[in-house]
C-alpha cells in the first residue's frame, strides 16, 4: 500500500531557461538561468560545473559576499559573475 504524501506544493509552471558559458579572467562560467513568475521576480541561477545554485535578484547581487559564499568564488571571479548577472537579470 502506498504511503500518503503531504505536499506543501506541487505546481507546474512555464519557464524561460538560458544556458550560457563564458570565460572570465580566471575561471569559466557555465550557467543555466531559469526565469519564472514563481520567485518574486528573481531568477534561479545554476552553476553547472560547480553543482551550486541560488535564487538571485538584483538585491542579492548588491549584498556583499553573497556570490562569493553561494558559488564558492574569489572576490575577482564573483565580481565578473556579478557584472554579467546585472546585465542579464
Amino acid at each position: 500500500m502506498a504511503e500518503e504524501r503531504f505536499f506543501l506544493y506541487d505546481d507546474t509552471e512555464k519557464s524561460e531557461t538560458r544556458f550560457v558559458s563564458f570565460m572570465g579572467t580566471n575561471t569559466r562560467f557555465d550557467l543555466a538561468i531559469v526565469k519564472t513568475g514563481r520567485h518574486y521576480g528573481k531568477s534561479l541561477i545554476l552553476d553547472l560545473q560547480g553543482s551550486r545554485f541560488s535564487i538571485i535578484g538584483e538585491d542579492d547581487l548588491a549584498e556583499e559576499g553573497y556570490l562569493e559564499h553561494v558559488f564558492q568564488l574569489s572576490e575577482e571571479d564573483a565580481q565578473e559573475l556579478r557584472e554579467f548577472l546585472y546585465e542579464t537579470l
